[in-house]
């Protein structure tokens, strides 16, 4: 199968994930920047991505949310007569993601209750794929620099002050480092160690803790069902310790005490970082067991294998 996907440029944003995972299951790729020929191409934007897409002939177009950078009316001759998909991979639902999937057609979400809310919406395709690892790129890091080493570790943005209860909790029995956007104006107890972290310093980070920390940004997500965060692909893929919060359906993805590690509440995330601070072996065993798992079962192979089968994910346990 030939495949265009059309969204964000760059080795670490997921469209790269998926191109190198189609190209692994033996199909032709390519990945057309829709951002960097909007910002840099003007009025020849709309053209040279027609012309790059129709003149690698593909059999899919795999839309991400970038690709509306070109605006729907040019997306609409892009596509016209062409088989495509939309895979979502936000958590929050918008307006001009159901414009984009009106016109791609079949949708893919990250979010399983965001299925029948696009579907009650009119989208008559909609599927539930999570994202996953990437073996070429989500890789241990072979050491890490001193600045790193800590008990826990957690990355992500700031704003989002639902999460600052389980990170004081945290705090209160460990070392923790907090690294991400939006930190500036945290308050003074939470322990701020730098800002964003991305490819191989993130890799670096999670080498450098003994725990990888999964705190979820909106109080939704701690009662919905099957909510994971990109965050945990990214430490099991790593070979990390992750703990995260635990949900409805979550062991679909991995199981609590031989893959990872799930809390239900703050209290609990403080009681397990003491618990598995304490126990170095089973700790690196589990991360170990974590990663294979994740190789096994959760790559974005696995994923892109459903998505051209016109599938979604099935919410098993797989052990």
């Amino acid at each position: 199968m030939r495949i265009v996907v059309l969204g964000a440029g760059g080795t670490r944003k997921t469209e790269a994930s998926i191109v190198r995972a189609a190209r692994a299951l033996g199909h032709s790729c390519r990945l057309v920047n829709t951002v960097r020929w909007r910002r840099y191409g003007g009025s020849w934007s709309g053209p040279l991505v027609s012309y790059l897409t129709h003149s690698f002939e593909p059999d899919l177009v795999l839309l991400t949310r970038h690709a509306i950078e070109l605006g729907e009316p040019a997306l609409k001759r892009l596509l016209r007569g062409r088989q495509a998909a939309f895979w979502y991979f936000d958590f929050e639902a918008r307006e001009q993601v159901l414009n984009l999937a009106r016109i791609a057609g079949r949708l893919y979400v990250t979010c399983l209750p965001h299925v029948d809310y696009y579907r009650a919406a009119g989208i008559e395709e909609v599927h539930f794929l999570p994202q996953g690892v990437d073996p070429d790129y989500d890789l241990p890091a072979e050491s890490a620099p001193r600045q790193y080493h800590c008990d826990v570790s957690f990355v992500g943005s700031g704003q989002a002050t639902h999460r600052y209860g389980v990170l004081r909790a945290v705090a209160a029995v460990s070392r923790l480092q907090i690294r991400g956007h939006g930190w500036q104006t945290a308050p003074a107890d939470l322990p701020v160690a730098g800002g964003p972290i991305y490819g191989y310093r993130l890799r670096q980070v999670i080498r450098g803790a003994s725990i990888s920390l999964g705190a979820n940004s909106h109080p939704a997500q701690d009662i919905q069902r099957a909510s994971v965060s990109n965050r945990m692909w990214k430490v099991l893929g790593s070979g990390g310790f992750y703990l995260g919060r635990r949900v409805e359906d979550i062991e679909s993805f991995a199981k609590d005490g031989l893959h990872c590690g799930w809390y239900r509440d703050e209290a609990h995330a403080a009681e397990l970082t003491r618990y598995y601070l304490s126990q170095p072996e089973a700790r690196d065993w589990i991360a170990q067991a974590g990663r294979a798992h994740a190789l096994k079962h959760h790559t974005y192979a696995h994923r892109l294998a459903l998505l051209l089968a016109g599938r979604g994910y099935s919410l098993q346990t797989i052990l």
